[in-house]
């Protein structure tokens, strides 16, 4: 089931009569199955007599890309080449500006489904669509439980004034989808500019940013998705409530590139928790809390404001005691450079730097304490607030995403409260080593990033 709310009509324009096809321009969701606007394109395409053509548009200038970013990436659109034949859908990648490759396409599509971005870029790109495909444009909200607007139609304030938002709308939104089969199999052999059946030779054959590399410990795809989701139940939510801050034993999902890349449906990996006979109920809520309304609560934040990648869009209270505290003297300073380098005085800072530089991940918690060690180390809150960015979005595998804004903004007072008064951060929340030390093993930390360094240098 498609819910109605989850689809909205981009123009005006009716069905083209005479269209060969339905196409499904992907972007968002990278993935064949758990798919609701590729479900919408194959339910109108049997509702015309018709099939349905998938189109990923490939650009070698996304903005803050890299190599990194750009293996996982042709990793999942391998598995989409693999996964949508079976289903009876034909897989065209086209090389340039996305917008340009659905536009290509539409002249001979009697319709044309997208999926729903929140970024500005991205809506633009939708608009154009909308505007110049000549037949009628839908889209479909993909990587939500509960849509943005069902929710809100503003920028929330907290977690705690969008839980009971999400809470009232999600048991009608969290149900398993009834995956359309098409009736009619395409068989259009259309060329595509790129083959991404073998990713490592398609990453060559593009001119990207290579200074970061792609790296070993996370392969792209839905398939690989699906599994990592089966071992996080199975072995990892059990325990999740009390160990998930814990930053030597791995209690997480490691699933946020595979959820920031679309390569696998929150509402698969919020059903999969729910029904869960092995974890307690209080493992099995923390977790579809941090899925479900943290990371919606993310996503509201870059729908609805539009200064979001902006020190500026930080609530005024916020900027207000950071300028306050703006020249008071710092201990350290370090700049870009010696940050990325891993080379400060802070051992555990180090290896939650090594971890990122390296794997493309840092454990959650850790991500909290690392940009609050920028904020201190910074000659201004500006400056601190541009680094964390820039850093996260180079090195991360799910950098550039609504949670990467959201979540920055957080270490800066978004969404937070203030605290106790204090040098340098006002009233921002505060983090030191010596809290990591009463808490965690540290040492057992430090002991774990070093092999995962060492196994992506083998």
């Amino acid at each position: 089931m498609i819910q109605n709310t989850r689809i909205r009509s981009l123009n005006d324009t009716p069905r083209r009569k005479g269209g060969a096809y339905v196409l499904y321009w992907m972007q968002e969701a990278q993935r064949a199955h758990d798919n609701p606007a590729l479900d919408l394109a194959i339910a109108g395409a049997n509702k015309y007599g018709l099939p349905v053509v998938a189109a990923f548009g490939l650009t070698d200038e996304y903005p803050e890309a890299n190599s990194r970013h750009y293996a996982f990436m042709l990793e999942g659109l391998a598995d989409c080449a693999a996964e949508l034949p079976k289903r009876g859908v034909e897989f065209v990648v086209r090389r340039g500006s996305p917008v340009e490759a659905a536009l290509a396409l539409a002249p001979d599509a009697a319709a044309v489904v997208c999926d729903r971005s929140y970024f500005p870029e991205q809506k633009r790109w939708r608009k154009r669509l909308a505007d110049e495909a000549g037949c009628a444009v839908a889209q479909a909200e993909t990587e939500t439980v509960v849509p943005v607007d069902v929710v809100s139609d503003k920028s929330e304030y907290a977690a705690r004034t969008i839980r009971p938002k999400i809470h009232r709308h999600w048991d009608e939104y969290l149900v398993a989808p009834d995956e359309q089969i098409p009736k009619q199999e395409a068989a259009f052999g259309i060329e595509s500019d790129l083959d991404v059946s073998d990713p490592e030779k398609a990453l060559a054959a593009l001119s990207v940013d290579r200074s970061v590399a792609p790296v070993r410990r996370f392969r792209g795809g839905q398939t690989e998705a699906r599994r990592r989701l089966k071992n996080f139940t199975n072995e990892t939510l059990p325990g999740y409530a009390e160990g998930r801050n814990e930053p030597a034993n791995g209690g997480t999902s490691f699933l946020s590139p595979y959820l920031h890349f679309g390569h696998i449906s929150p509402i698969e990996m919020a059903l999969a928790a729910r029904r869960s006979t092995r974890s307690g109920a209080d493992d099995r809520d923390s977790f579809v809390e941090e899925l479900v309304v943290r990371r919606e609560l993310a996503i509201n934040y870059i729908e609805f404001e539009p200064n979001f990648a902006s020190y500026d869009a930080l609530p005024q209270w916020a900027q207000k005691t950071l300028a306050e505290h703006a020249s008071d003297p710092r201990e350290y300073l370090y700049d870009r450079e010696t940050l990325a380098a891993c080379d400060t005085h802070d051992p555990f800072w180090n290896a939650a730097m090594r971890e990122m530089v390296h794997t493309g991940f840092m454990h959650n918690y850790m991500r909290m304490y690392w940009a609050k060690k920028i904020l201190e180390w910074s000659p201004t809150p500006r400056d601190a607030f541009e680094t964390t960015l820039a850093l996260n979005n180079r090195y991360f595998l799910d950098g550039r995403d609504p949670n990467s804004w959201a979540n920055v903004a957080w270490c800066y007072g978004l969404h937070d409260r203030a605290w106790t008064e204090r040098p340098i951060f006002g009233k921002i929340r505060y983090m030191n080593a010596n809290g990591l030390n009463r808490k965690f093993d540290m040492e057992a930390y430090i002991k774990a990033v070093d092999g995962l360094v060492e196994a992506e240098a083998l």
